[in-house]
């Protein structure tokens, strides 16, 4: 058969084997496959290679594709459509990862994962010609050039190319600096050679040689190797010392110092850190997110941000050696040691350290790499959003949808707190925020009607089955989430009344405890803290506190009038539709007394006037000791 390989990997021994089959063939020859490690390919009837995969052992790998039932539906379709296998053993799992990336860049099958740089990275290269220009690029060709990078942003590679050349003065144009086109005399020296930043090589006031020599220095410094940089300088100030060039002197050593301040403002952690590399993860449903730090002595040289598509239910496992092989193992100079946030068990390197570091410096090089990932998640799913989704409020509703575990959105939110004092005038609020904040037109208030004395639990149990059945009855949308004011007791009894109607675990409910801000699920003993400075937290309690104002204001305005009521309805001869008339038209008690006889009459007859004015006299050094009668009613809703 023919080596399908394109990259030789000449420390890699590969046996290849081909397995031409059907699907209900495969059992056949299912023991051709051998217990080893290797890669092994999947190809389509057209011969179209479809997948490419690695496996510690081959036969157990392959067979799990044909042996499982509970694969997802795009595994299913994958499965189906192979019509040809070809596998290759290799001498270990290092190997294996590394073919499978070779093979996976060079064919990119149509069911494997490509990594996908979040942007196009700016390198520094020195290009492959006579006195090398050394230059910031984002386009990577294949022409000799060695390219040192990628770098996180063009300003941090500028401040990398203005370091080197305030050490060694490079040129800067792009003359073609042949040997026989200096010799000719082709070129003049320009500005740059006058204010001294470059040596003038172009009219060969600069010999190739030692500019190579300053080409090898800037070489070290973009790999982080500064001891030899320093070493460099500080002889080359010692022979100009020695030589009596005192100034040629003092210009090295300010090079040194130049280069000194820059090292420390690079050092990260431990400059005990050299030729690490980190990775930190973090994955949504669809993509993993992977950040990559290149550590050389204690400094970042190289980072990358990765976003991963999941294409068959990938672990994060099989992602994350996917990233290793792209960046730690296709590097000449290979890492000694690689951070991980998690164990891989499945692979296991030669010469290469794995380390899933709990505290100290390696923890927080780890962290540093987590959070570059998160904010590259994040900043994936805002780029995902539309107009209204970056709004602030939609913020908040998902942060509350990630933090309840509820299923969708919570645009209409609804929550209930009662209000009762000693048991009189109970009433009960409910309050409504749509997009995260207070619709008031929705807002409802509930006269208790089935319970008697201070019964909370009753109460909520009657105010949520009133507030639902008449939803359903008039086919009103309901909400995405119910808040109690309350904690299991009170939850328990809204849980009553949702099971009444049908509608427990298809509405979410859950209820807040005032005292630590516990949050409750039913049927769930165990409370849920939410961090204290979260958005969902905050907008919980205002609809919370904004329940707890609305059903103080209207149980007060009940008892106010239901005082009132009682002031009128006690006279003796005064019956509700005499109090009514009175009301509608003086509005307080305080008024009516003032009213005279004859105006009374005019409205209620002489006879009760008179029963009125009377009672007033009567009891008007009382009124004045401090009953309250300037309050005026408020309609309820």
């Amino acid at each position: 058969m023919q080596d399908f390989l394109v990259v030789e990997f000449c420390s890699i021994n590969r046996i290849n084997f081909g397995i031409e089959m059907n699907l209900e063939e495969f059992k056949q020859y299912r023991d051709i496959l051998p217990s080893q490690p290797g890669i092994y390919k999947y190809s389509n009837e057209e011969g179209e290679v479809i997948y490419v995969g690695k496996a510690k052992d081959l036969k157990k790998r392959v067979s799990s594709y044909f042996n499982k039932t509970d694969h997802s539906q795009r595994i299913r379709r994958m499965v189906f459509t192979i019509k040809k296998i070809e596998f290759q053993i290799v001498d270990t799992e290092q190997d294996a990862l590394l073919l499978e990336n070779s093979l996976i860049k060079q064919i990119q099958p149509k069911y494997n994962v490509m990594l996908k740089d979040d942007k196009t990275y700016p390198y520094i290269c020195i290009k492959k010609e006579p006195f090398p220009e050394v230059f910031f690029t984002r386009k990577l060709i294949k022409d000799g050039s060695e390219y040192l990078g990628p770098y996180t942003s063009v300003y941090n590679a500028k401040i990398v190319l203005d370091l080197l050349k305030q050490i060694f003065p490079i040129r800067t144009c792009s003359l073609a600096l042949t040997k026989k086109n200096i010799e000719a005399g082709k070129f003049k020296v320009c500005l740059e050679y006058h204010i001294k930043n470059c040596l003038g090589p172009c009219q060969g006031l600069q010999s190739e040689t030692d500019y190579d020599e300053s080409i090898e220095q800037i070489r070290n410094i973009l790999k982080s190797n500064f001891g030899s940089v320093k070493f460099f300088l500080r002889k080359k100030m010692s022979e100009y010392a020695e030589a009596m060039e005192f100034e040629k002197a003092e210009e090295f050593r300010e090079k040194i110092e130049i280069l000194t301040r820059y090292e420390s403002k690079s050092t990260i952690v431990n400059p005990k850190l050299t030729d690490t590399d980190v990775y930190g993860y973090t994955e949504t449903e669809s993509a993993a997110f992977i950040n990559f730090l290149r550590i050389v002595n204690g400094t970042i040289v190289r980072t990358h941000a990765t976003e991963i598509k999941k294409v068959l239910d990938e672990t994060k496992e099989e992602l994350l050696m996917r990233a290793i092989a792209d960046y730690t193992l296709s590097e000449d100079d290979v890492a000694s040691e690689i951070i991980i946030p998690f164990d891989l068990p499945e692979i296991t390197f030669d010469e290469i350290k794995l380390t899933v570091p709990v505290i100290g410096d390696k923890k927080k090089l780890l962290d540093l790499a987590v959070k570059n990932a998160l904010y590259m998640r994040e900043e994936k799913v805002k780029q995902s959003l539309t107009p209204e989704e970056k709004k602030p409020a939609f913020r908040i509703m998902r942060t509350l949808k990630e933090d309840l575990r509820l299923k969708d959105i919570p645009r209409h939110i609804e929550c209930f707190d009662n209000s009762n004092i000693q048991g009189t005038n109970p009433v009960s609020a409910c309050v409504v925020f749509r997009d995260a904040k207070p619709s008031k037109k929705d807002y409802r208030i509930f006269n208790v009607k089935t319970v008697e004395g201070p019964n909370d639990f009753a109460t909520m149990e009657e105010v949520i089955y009133r507030r639902y059945k008449r939803m359903l009855d008039e086919a009103e949308p309901l909400p995405q989430l119910i808040i109690v004011d309350g904690g299991k007791g009170q939850l328990s009894s809204a849980v009553i009344s949702l099971k009444k109607l049908d509608l427990y675990g298809k509405v979410p409910i859950v209820g807040i405890a005032k005292r630590l801000e516990e949050i409750y699920y039913p049927e769930d003993s165990l409370p849920l803290y939410i961090n204290k400075k979260s958005e969902s937290l905050r907008l919980i309690q205002h609809m919370r506190d904004e329940a707890h104002r609305f059903g103080i204001t209207r149980h007060r305005a009940r008892r106010s009038k239901n005082s009132i009521t009682s002031q009128l309805t006690e006279i003796k001869g005064v019956g509700e539709k005499t109090f009514e008339l009175l009301m509608k038209k003086y509005k307080s008690v305080k008024k009516i007394k003032e009213v005279p006889l004859d105006e009374l009459s005019e409205l209620i007859g002489i006879a009760k006037a008179k029963i009125v004015v009377d009672h007033f006299n009567g009891t008007a050094n009382t009124d004045a000791e401090g009953t309250n009668d300037s309050t005026e009613p408020t309609p309820e809703s």
